[in-house]
């Protein structure tokens, strides 16, 4: 399908795993992409691998999303190169655990500022190019942590915080043509993921009714779908992506 043909995707977090897996995708529906993470060399890498595949142009950008000049500058320049902003995805995010009791002013900060104060820099910079168009798609990730997960306040509450943010844009977007949706994934098999030990991965794929982890191909389907012109009707909604574990626990 080329449902993105003539459309231009930004990317947070593209560099690699889930993002570099959804910007690879619009790409090949035929969408233009602007990719930006915080290593030029990852994002350079990223940008020159979807090209070839996708005969489309993916353009690297070194942005820190806490940072809102450099998140103007980067929609700007986007809107220079490549004429149009359509689509964003909000995927940019870190991780700091710690025991509540335990968890820094730093590690509080750092988490919320690159998760949350992210989503907002970056859906306040599309916005008015995406009202004026009278079209536009905002998907941010969040995670089955955003009701939730010991040893996460952190992220928990900047995941709690990207869906209730994603809910109001979805409220102040809908009579512009803009949507705004939230994709929280379970359990996915990227490289954070392989680096547990095998007897832990094999505990969690356990507890997922679907009796596999994700794969980044999995969120790519579901925004693909949601930053559609076929998704024009859905828009306020979480989905959790995660092979049933978000269901709960079945007694037999």
């Amino acid at each position: 399908m080329r449902r993105y043909e003539g459309r231009v995707a930004l990317v947070t977090g593209a560099a690699q795993g889930l993002g570099l897996a959804m910007a690879s995708r619009f790409a090949a529906e035929g969408a233009d992409v602007a990719l930006c993470d915080v290593s030029a060399d990852a994002v350079a890498e990223a940008a020159d691998g979807i090209t070839p595949a996708s005969g489309q142009k993916a353009l690297p950008f070194v942005v820190d999303v806490s940072d809102s000049g450099q998140v103007n500058r980067w929609v700007e320049d986007v809107r220079v190169a490549l004429g149009r902003v359509d689509v964003l995805v909000n995927n940019a995010g870190i991780v700091r655990d710690a025991r509540v009791e335990r968890m820094t002013d730093d590690e509080w900060e750092a988490v919320v500022a690159v998760s949350l104060r992210g989503m907002f820099n970056c859906v306040r910079a599309v916005f008015p190019a995406m009202k004026e168009a009278g079209y536009g798609r905002i998907v941010s990730m969040a995670s089955m942590s955003w009701r939730g997960n010991f040893g996460q306040a952190n992220y928990s509450a900047a995941k709690a915080g990207i869906v209730g943010m994603a809910r109001t844009v979805a409220l102040e977007g809908a009579p512009h043509g803009i949507t705004s949706n939230v994709i929280a994934p379970g359990p996915i098999d990227t490289p954070m993921l392989a680096s547990m030990k095998d007897d832990i991965r094999e505990m969690m794929v356990g507890r997922i009714p679907v009796r596999r982890l994700g794969r980044p191909e999995d969120i790519a389907e579901t925004a693909s779908f949601l930053c559609s012109e076929a998704a024009g009707f859905v828009t306020g909604v979480v989905v959790d992506v995660d092979g049933g574990l978000g269901i709960g626990v079945s007694l037999r």
